[in-house]
């Protein structure tokens, strides 16, 4: 029993070795937004460009955190800065919709890549 399972945890599609590069740039950005002030961050920058101290007021955590959640998001590409004078304004990327919907896992692939089809026979009429 110790051997299968050894097998069963070294052949798991999740595995580190069989994980692809674009699996890894959707965890990345996925976890982007899995912080609950990211998330806030994100909402509130879905009404348009907003200067970081319209940001804070509508998301209130300390500067400092929101600097670092700030800089999280602008290094997933999700958020761009932009300086004017004294002032950062922030705003989603073009993309980020788009490329968070890319990054949620597609119906029926885990079942296409060897996956388990304990689904399979819920699904019949």
């Amino acid at each position: 029993m110790a051997g299968s399972s050894v097998v069963e945890s070294t052949g798991s599609p999740a595995g580190p070795a069989t994980r692809s590069a674009s699996d890894d740039d959707a965890l990345t950005l996925l976890q982007a937004v899995a912080d609950p002030v990211r998330w806030a961050v994100v909402t509130v920058l879905t009404d348009g460009p907003l200067c970081v101290c319209d940001i804070k007021e509508r998301v209130p955590v300390p500067g400092n955190l929101l600097s670092y959640h700030l800089k999280v998001l602008r290094t997933s590409g999700l958020v761009s800065a932009s300086r004017r004078g004294r002032w950062v304004d922030y705003a989603l990327a073009d993309d980020a919709r788009a490329r968070l919907v890319a990054a949620l896992p597609v119906p029926g692939a885990a079942a296409a890549s060897g996956g388990s089809s304990s689904g399979g026979s819920s699904s019949r009429p």
